[in-house]
């Protein structure tokens, strides 16, 4: 009996030495991961292997100053409900996109996609987001 008793005692020291060692080793290779990680971004390795977007060969667009060469384009009218529990029942969005005179023709071909994704922002929105001072700001912004 004496000598199972000390095995027994034996196995229960082994295991907590174990999950230690197990602790101890998932912790350096972790802090290893995060070094070797810092170290590409930092020195330049991830770029290089997605590709490097510093270099960018197209000229952005430049921003419309005058105020002459620019077009509005019309959207359709939403009418997107609210929820049960506001007190507005539905919420009516009317607008008009600004945009470079020569894309004109492909944003208005592009019109269904935007109506869409405006409709599934909108649809989004409660009651108290718009009620919030700041409203039209982060709105007009998200938009």
């Amino acid at each position: 009996m004496a000598e199972a008793e000390s095995e027994a005692e034996e196995t229960q020291e082994e295991k907590p030495k174990k999950g230690k060692l197990a602790l101890i080793l998932s912790l350096v290779l972790g802090l290893v991961g995060a070094g070797a990680g810092f170290a590409a971004v930092q020195f330049g390795a991830i770029p290089q292997l997605i590709g490097n977007t510093a270099e960018v060969k197209e000229k952005p667009a430049e921003p419309v100053r005058d105020g002459r060469n620019v077009a509005f384009v019309p959207l359709d009218p939403i009418v997107v409900s609210l929820g049960p529990q506001a007190a507005a029942k539905h919420l009516r969005f009317v607008a008009q996109m600004e945009v470079p005179e020569e894309n004109e023709p492909v944003v208005a071909a592009l019109r269904p996609r935007v109506m869409d994704t405006l409709n599934t922002y909108l649809r989004a929105l409660t009651e108290e987001e718009l009620r919030e001072p700041a409203a039209m700001l982060r709105v007009r912004a998200q938009m």
